[in-house]
């Protein structure tokens, strides 16, 4: 026996422990798993130098890594015998509880004896107990759950009354008259609305499936719905915008025409004007040159011509009311 485990260990990879995944030797002459090695020398990929992890050899540049072929026989081989169940056990296995020391995965419980064993433990215990009834199931690390903690016996039956797994043991005792059954046909019948429930489930889930669908197509039409109305008020405001563009522009052309009439004709008004003041000035000197003359008769021969107004120029009426839009 210790001399299988000791073939065994020389296909165990030192990295993760297990069996050798398509092996591969190094230079130094230690073996991997061809993912270990890589993923190990894939960390050292910054420094250059690559590093077998056992024996610490470096190596540069990084070694061409190829499947160690006689490993690889020698591996299946291995399995065919099934000694690659007897591997030292990972994290999440359920350990062999009879191993000492170094702990291998187990393969199987047994409900009997509340204990869960590797290959080799296994061999032994159907070796042991070999033609009585000792009830195996797969690993599992549950076993001390499956026990009467007030009988030290198997928990084999099942309390109606209580809702609850009980012993042989217990049938006689605290549970004495109450409606109990055999923990296989209460799993029977609980199976059954166990199957209804999931039933239950899977119809709520295909429904649910369909509300999310249907829901998924709602926002989806009102996403379109609100980038249409999007894209139309930015296209009617693009329009109104233009619109009062033009407006504005067609306006400010109307004033400055207007703008235009209204200033020409008042400059015409100004030098009217201006022309006057001048007649009047001119009026006004001759008046008062006239005021100074010693001649009777030529103030009064000349009077009767400067007595008389020169003709006035109209300013009350408004020039820009006609035009007046702003």
């Amino acid at each position: 026996m210790a001399e299988a485990r000791f073939s065994q260990d020389e296909f165990l990879c030192p990295v993760c422990l297990d069996l050798l995944k398509d092996p591969v030797t190094i230079q130094c002459g230690h073996s991997y798993c061809m993912s270990c090695i890589t993923d190990c020398w894939d960390e050292e990929d910054e420094k250059r130098v690559y590093s077998c992890p056992q024996c610490r050899q470096t190596f540069s540049p990084r070694p061409a890594l190829f499947k160690n072929v006689v490993f690889a026989e020698m591996l299946e081989k291995l399995k065919n015998t099934k000694l690659q169940s007897v591997v030292p056990a990972g994290a999440g296995d359920v350990q062999c509880d009879v191993c000492t020391g170094r702990k291998h995965r187990a393969i199987k419980s047994c409900l009997l004896c509340l204990d869960s064993y590797c290959q080799n433990h296994l061999e032994q215990h159907e070796s042991l107990f070999k033609g009585k009834r000792h009830s195996l199931i797969e690993a599992t690390g549950g076993l001390q759950e499956m026990n009467c903690q007030k009988h030290e016996k198997l928990l084999e039956v099942f309390c109606r009354t209580d809702q609850k797994c009980i012993c042989v043991l217990c049938t006689m005792d605290e549970h004495k008259n109450h409606d109990t059954v055999s923990a296989a046909a209460q799993r029977t019948e609980k199976q059954k609305q166990l199957k209804e429930t999931q039933k239950t489930l899977q119809q709520r889930i295909q429904q649910r499936e369909k509300d999310l669908q249907q829901l998924r197509e709602t926002v989806e039409s009102h996403k379109r719905s609100a980038q249409t109305a999007v894209e139309d008020s930015e296209r009617i405001f693009t329009e109104l915008i233009r619109s009062i563009e033009r407006s504005r522009s067609e306006l400010t052309r109307l004033i400055r025409d207007q703008e235009k009439t209204a200033v020409s004709r008042a400059e015409e008004r100004l030098e009217r004007l201006e022309q006057e003041i001048n007649d009047l000035r001119r009026r006004d000197a001759e008046l008062e040159q006239l005021s100074h003359t010693q001649d009777h008769i030529q103030f009064l021969q000349s009077f009767q011509s400067l007595s008389a107004p020169p003709e006035s120029t109209d300013v009350n009426d408004d020039l820009f009311s006609s035009s007046r839009l702003f």
